[in-house]
């Protein structure tokens, strides 16, 4: 099998060192993680965790199972690039000077879809929002100008289809707590009642 690119898609109660222990699963296993990006999702108090990978997509079906495996996670998907819609966030920093000076670099920013979000006078910074392709493009035709610094976000995806699951999770966040919840809470009031 040959290896090409995939996002996992996890989502997750919002707990303490679960991130640590899903970089465990991949760091065990020698698998570099590309891009890894979490945000809350849709829900509330659902949260979602966006993983690139270069792997075969039998090793990416073992670490699905193996992510699922930890107790906050609610599901994890797998999707090729076709199979989702994402975005990259890019900062540019170049000279002000220049591109004041430079009507060519405004018309290059222009075709490329940059927009400007500082200016200063020794500096300004341009955002691109789109595919590493063209976030790496921009780099190629800024560094002849004086490129002082660039930085680009994680990847942040979409699953095209993923309606099914999206129901369930809107359950999730209107489930009563079960029996075992509500012992904890009333054992935790107790304590500290007793504890005043």
């Amino acid at each position: 099998m040959l290896k090409q690119e995939y996002t996992i898609t996890v989502y997750t109660e919002n707990q303490i060192g679960l991130l640590n222990r899903i970089a465990i699963i991949f760091s065990r296993r020698k698998i570099n993680i590309e891009s890894l990006n979490t945000s809350p999702s849709e829900v509330d108090s659902v949260h979602r965790f966006t993983i690139v990978i270069n792997e075969t997509e039998d090793v990416v079906k073992k670490l699905c199972r193996q992510i699922e495996k930890q107790v906050e996670v609610l599901k994890a998907y797998y999707n090729t690039q076709e199979e989702i819609v994402w975005q990259e966030l890019a900062l540019y920093k170049v000279p002000t000077d220049v591109i004041a000076e430079e009507v060519k670099v405004e018309r290059l920013l222009r075709e490329h879809g940059a927009k400007a979000v500082v200016i200063r006078k020794d500096y300004t910074v341009f955002e691109v929002a789109g595919h590493r392709e063209e976030t790496d493009n921009l780099i190629k035709v800024l560094e002849p100008y004086g490129l002082i610094e660039f930085v680009r976000s994680a990847r942040v995806a979409i699953i095209k289809n993923s309606d099914g699951f999206h129901e369930k999770l809107k359950e999730f966040e209107h489930r009563e707590p079960g029996e075992d919840a509500i012992e904890n809470e009333y054992l935790a009031k107790k304590d500290e009642v007793f504890s005043m």
